[in-house]
């Protein structure tokens, strides 16, 4: 018996937020309708801010509220720190750099060696308020649109600029990372624009604490290849650290 296309999209609503991704197929295969149904149907939800559409579904919006830079700052504070340190290590005098947004790497940003003589480009107003004042720092701004939670740029124009630029290495943030499906993010433009930076530096580092190396609640990832290097705090699991190396990701615990 066919339901109302009411019942259905809050049927839709419950699936992706209770079971997560949803595909186009699988929905038009479980409520008995043309994929073309489901998709206006995802389209509608969407205008009604109920879902989020994806490459070929959605997600729900509310199920896993993403928390504002502000609010992850102060989380993990210890390990943050630590991995901050450790990653400042890596840095080598005269280099250029990109930072991504991220409370962790602003903590890196603020251990970057001084005297360096260093080229940072970023996206995050936090690290150019942070490098401001600092001479031995050439500051590169990508702008675009400015997202809130995060405090940074993302977009087509943002991803237009880094078609001019390169980096000897990249500092990139992330909700999760997982060895087998890369890093994730809650929303697409920020993971997108991730991977662009990925293929435009020549080193690649991921500064994340333990607790993000489990189980993401969002489901915007993007794989990095083979050969980056993972900074993460001593609570990382030994099977992890195994993983990890299978995948040709290095991992440095601070």
């Amino acid at each position: 018996m066919s339901i109302s296309a009411r019942a259905r999209r809050d049927a839709i609503v419950t699936l992706a937020t209770t079971v997560g991704l949803a595909s186009v197929d699988e929905l038009s295969e479980r409520f008995g309708v043309t994929a073309s149904t489901i998709r206006r149907d995802l389209a509608t939800l969407q205008e009604q801010r109920k879902l989020t559409r994806t490459f070929g579904g959605a997600m729900a919006v509310a199920a896993h509220p993403e928390a504002s830079l502000r609010q992850r700052l102060g989380e993990h504070f210890d390990a943050k720190r630590d991995i901050a340190r450790r990653a400042a290590e890596t840095v080598a005098p005269g280099t250029s750099l990109f930072l991504d947004n991220g409370s962790t790497v602003a903590a890196f940003a603020h251990a970057l060696p001084v005297d360096a003589e260093l080229t940072v480009t970023t996206t995050s107003v936090g690290v150019v308020t942070d490098m401001a004042d600092r001479d031995d720092v050439r500051l590169v701004m990508l702008g675009g649109e400015y997202r809130s939670l995060s405090n940074g740029f993302v977009g087509p124009l943002t991803e237009a600029a880094l078609e001019y630029l390169t980096f000897d290495a990249a500092y990139l943030g992330a909700d999760a990372v997982s060895p087998e499906r890369g890093i994730c993010e809650a929303d697409l433009g920020q993971i997108r624009l991730k991977e662009l930076i990925a293929r435009r530096a020549t080193a690649v580092y991921v500064l994340a604490d333990s607790s993000k190396l489990k189980q993401s609640e969002f489901h915007a990832w993007t794989r990095l290849g083979g050969g980056w290097t993972l900074i993460t705090d001593d609570g990382i699991a030994p099977d992890l650290v195994e993983r990890f190396t299978a995948a040709d990701v290095t991992v440095v615990a601070a």
